[in-house]
């Protein structure tokens, strides 16, 4: 209940209406998404506390005219961003896949990327658009824990395939020869299966600490999907903080210092070597496009990463203007779902090329015929040039 908690905050609530069962307004409950639904509260804001809303009835409620707003534009964001991240990962999959060509450990992990896409479009995305239309969680408890489950999995996913494809960037431009062995699609396929098995199982009290509770607001009574009280045991303040560091500051930390040494060796030439013009345009395009994918990702993450930690620390105002942040903030965020497929299309002539094909109903090559010209083909073989590698694996 984001929204709605900031908003009880201003008012100063400090009761529950007289009644012991449920929550305050003004408790720390806020989880990844929580009830940002509820923007009920904001007819009220500045108003009696004690004062009561229309009967229970969703289509009866007076909405303020920020609200109304909010319920007609924020669904279409969230349906925008859905079905935009849904297509654009499943293309991603099927080119790849479909593509003999296109096979190479960064591929594999473009695909692991477009997996965590999907699953946090498919099971995380409805239910915070619904989150902000609604003012009750209607999908009951199991929902409930399962969804914010699924939002701390599929961000750790995303964000540790971007590690996993730099690290594999910086193998292939600081040890270009010795690394061969190492960068495999085997190898790839045991990372992304042990980075998935320890994100899904260190995710487990994620679910154990959310719960669907029942909090009151004007005298009225709403029913929540929400982070548990420190009663319960559970600190907001710690699973905040902590989710921010492992989901944002240690990855992006582990890849600046990758990057920092990729680019120091990238583009310093070997004693007595020279590397040719294609190994120079091969690695400029691979690390172009790792960079800017990682890029967007720390972009679209840092604000709503920022306003949860704020609002865990009760340091976050509670106003229209701070509401309206909120929503840019999560819609940005929820938007680097679906951004990936449009970044390989600008940056990748392989998947520019392969995009189009499958456009045109052509994905697989007609006859003997290769999908791509044999200059553009990813390969599992790298040319050497002195000890200096040339980037066949082009994206």
């Amino acid at each position: 209940m984001d929204v709605l908690q900031t908003l009880c905050l201003s008012e100063g609530i400090t009761s529950n209406g007289g009644n012991d069962s449920g929550l305050d307004c003004n408790l720390e409950s806020l989880g990844i998404i929580g009830t940002t639904a509820s923007l009920i509260a904001m007819s009220g804001v500045g108003a009696d506390a004690n004062s009561t809303l229309p009967p229970d009835n969703l289509l009866d409620f007076e909405f303020d005219p920020l609200e109304r707003v909010v319920s007609a534009i924020v669904p279409a964001f969230f349906g925008v961003i859905g079905v935009a991240g849904l297509l654009g990962n499943v293309l991603v999959i099927f080119v790849v896949v479909a593509n003999q060509q296109m096979r190479s450990t960064t591929n594999l992990l473009i695909i692991n990327l477009a997996v965590s896409d999907i699953l946090f479009v498919v099971f995380c995305v409805p239910f915070t658009a619904a989150d902000y239309v609604l003012p009750t969680w209607p999908f009951g408890n199991l929902w409930c824990k399962f969804v914010q489950y699924m939002i701390v999995v599929t961000c750790h996913c995303s964000v540790y395939t971007l590690v996993l494809m730099s690290f594999d960037r910086f193998l292939a431009v600081v040890h270009p020869v010795t690394s061969m062995s190492l960068r495999t699609e085997r190898n790839a396929m045991l990372a992304i299966f042990c980075a998935w098995i320890l994100i899904l199982s260190s995710a487990v009290p994620v679910a154990l600490a959310h719960s669907v509770r029942l909090y009151y607001f004007k005298g009225r009574s709403y029913t929540a999907c929400v982070f548990s009280t420190e009663e319960e045991g559970w600190s907001l303040i710690g699973f905040q903080i902590s989710f921010f560091m492992s989901s944002y500051v240690a990855p992006l930390t582990l890849i600046s210092f990758l990057y920092m040494g990729m680019l120091a060796r990238l583009w310093r030439a070997a004693p007595g070597c020279k590397p040719s013009e294609e190994s120079r345009k091969g690695k400029r395009r691979v690390t172009r496009m790792v960079v800017v994918v990682v890029l967007a990702f720390a972009i679209c993450w840092l604000p709503i990463h920022l306003i949860l930690v704020m609002k865990a620390l009760t340091w976050y105002p509670g106003t229209h203007a701070s509401v309206i942040v909120q929503i840019i903030s999560h819609v940005l965020a929820y938007t680097n779902s679906c951004i990936n497929p449009i970044l390989y299309a600008f940056l990748s002539d392989n998947f520019r090329k392969a995009f189009r094909k499958f456009s045109g109903f052509q994905v697989v090559g007609c006859g003997n015929q290769p999908l791509f010209p044999m200059s553009h083909q990813a390969t599992k073989t790298t040319r050497t040039t002195g000890n200096v590698t040339s980037n066949a694996e082009m994206l």
